[in-house]
C-alpha cells in the first residue's frame, strides 16, 4: 500500500542513502516503485534545493505531481502514474473507478496504459489533496475497505463499479461494467445495487435501466437486448439466468440465460465469440444435453437475430410459449433457485466461464462474451 505521507521510521532516517544517486537502492524507493513524496525525500536528508536541482529539465529526476518525485528522467510507467496518485493523495487513499478496475484486468475498463484519468478516494474529513493534473481526487464519509493489489491500495470491487458508472456514457457500457463484476464472482448483484443506491447520486437514465437489468438478473449486454425485446413485444418476462435443479436428487442441471417455468421453456442467448472457445462451447452443448434429458425445449437465438431480425425472433418466442402451453403433459417438474443445501455442490459449476476471485487477472471469457 502507498506508504505515509510524513511519517518516517526512524531507521529510515539512519539508513540514508551514502549519495543521492543511490537513493533509487533505498528500500522506501523499491517499495514505492522508485517514487518518494518531499517529506520522504527530506527525511531520507534530500534538501528541497538538491530535489529541484535534480528536478530541472534534463536532470535525473522529475516531478510527476505536486510533491511527489519519480527518481529517474523516463516515461512513468502505468503502475508509478497509480503509486504517484495516492502519494498525492495521502495515506488513506485507494484507487477507485476504472483505475481500480484495471488492475483486475476488467475487460470493460481500459488497460492501465490507456487511462486518462485516475480516481481516488479519500476520508472526507479534515483539508486533503485536491484533484490535479490526471489525478481525480473524491472525498467520501464511506471510505471503503482496502482490498490491496500487487501492493496498490484498492477499493473494494463493488464501491469500484459504482464509482465508475457515472463516468460511462451509454447504458450498453454500464451494462457490460456490471455484468462483468457478477460473472466473473467479484460480488453478488445485490452488493453492486446496494452500492449504487447508497451513492445517493443522480443516474442518468439509462444507468437506471442497466440497473434495472441486473435487478431482473440479467448477467450481460446480449442479455439485456434480449430482455428490452421481451419488454417491446409485450412477451412474458421470464426467469434470468435461474438454476435449475433435479427434483428427485438435487443435482444442478443448468442456468440459462432465461426460462419461463409455466411453459417449461428455455432461452439461450448464443455470442460467436463465445463458441470460439472450444471449452465453452463444450459447456454450452452439455447444458442443452441435460435440459433435453429432463424434458425441457430450448429456444436458441444469436445476437444478430437481436439486432437485425427482432420481431422475427420475438415471433419465434411467442411461437415456443404457446407450443409449450398447448402441449398435453404439464411442464416436466423442475426445482427453480432452490436453497443451497438442496444443490449438490460437486456438481453446480462456480460461474459461467470461469470465475476467478477478485485477487486473480483471470483471462477467462465471460458467458457468451456478451
Amino acid at each position: 500500500m502507498n506508504q505515509p505521507l510524513t511519517k518516517i521510521p526512524s531507521a529510515a532516517r539512519l539508513a540514508a542513502p551514502s549519495s543521492m544517486a543511490s537513493l533509487t537502492r533505498h528500500p522506501l524507493a523499491l517499495t514505492q516503485d522508485q517514487l518518494l513524496t518531499r517529506a520522504q525525500l527530506v527525511a531520507l536528508g534530500c534538501a528541497d534545493s538538491t530535489t529541484s536541482h535534480r528536478c530541472r529539465p534534463g536532470g535525473p529526476w522529475q516531478r510527476v505531481l505536486p510533491r511527489v518525485h519519480v527518481l529517474h528522467s523516463g516515461q512513468p510507467t502505468p503502475r508509478q502514474r497509480m503509486r504517484a496518485a495516492l502519494l498525492y493523495a495521502g495515506e488513506r487513499a485507494l484507487l477507485t473507478g476504472l483505475a481500480a478496475l484495471s488492475l483486475h484486468n476488467f475487460r470493460a475498463a481500459p488497460r492501465p496504459e490507456r487511462l486518462r484519468h485516475i480516481d481516488v478516494l479519500v476520508p472526507y474529513e479534515g483539508v486533503g489533496a485536491r484533484g490535479t493534473s490526471f489525478v481525480r481526487v473524491h472525498r467520501t464519509r464511506r471510505m471503503p475497505e482496502s482490498f490491496p493489489v500487487a501492493g496498490l491500495g484498492v477499493a473494494e470491487i463493488a464501491r469500484a463499479v459504482a464509482d465508475a458508472v457515472p463516468g460511462l456514457s451509454c447504458e450498453r457500457d454500464v451494462t457490460a461494467l456490471l455484468a462483468e463484476a457478477v460473472q466473473r464472482g467479484f460480488c453478488a448483484p445485490a452488493a453492486l445495487l446496494a452500492e449504487l443506491g447508497a451513492s445517493h447520486r443522480r443516474y442518468a437514465p439509462y444507468v437506471a435501466r442497466a440497473t434495472a437489468h441486473l435487478a431482473a438478473g440479467v448477467h450481460s449486454p446480449l442479455e439485456a437486448d434480449a430482455r428490452a425485446l421481451i419488454h417491446a413485444y409485450s412477451l412474458p418476462e421470464p426467469l434470468w439466468n435461474p438454476n435449475l435443479h433435479d427434483p428427485l436428487t438435487g443435482a444442478f442441471l443448468a442456468r440459462p440465460d432465461a426460462y419461463w417455468p409455466t411453459e417449461g421453456l428455455a432461452l439461450e442467448v448464443d455470442s460467436r465469440e463465445y463458441h470460439l472457445d472450444p471449452d465453452s462451447w463444450r459447456r454450452t452443448l452439455s447444458q442443452r444435453n441435460r435440459l433435453a434429458g429432463a424434458g425441457l425445449p430450448v429456444l436458441s437465438v444469436t445476437a444478430e437475430d437481436l439486432r437485425g431480425r427482432a420481431e422475427g425472433v420475438a415471433e419465434g418466442i411467442r411461437v415456443a410459449l404457446a407450443s409449450a402451453s398447448a402441449r398435453c403433459r404439464p411442464a416436466p417438474p423442475i426445482l427453480v433457485n432452490p436453497p443451497r443445501r438442496a444443490a449438490s455442490s460437486s456438481s453446480r459449476p462456480a460461474g459461467r466461464g470461469g470465475a476467478r476471485g477478485p485477487e486473480g487477472r483471470a483471462g477467462s471469457r465471460p458467458r457468451g462474451g456478451r
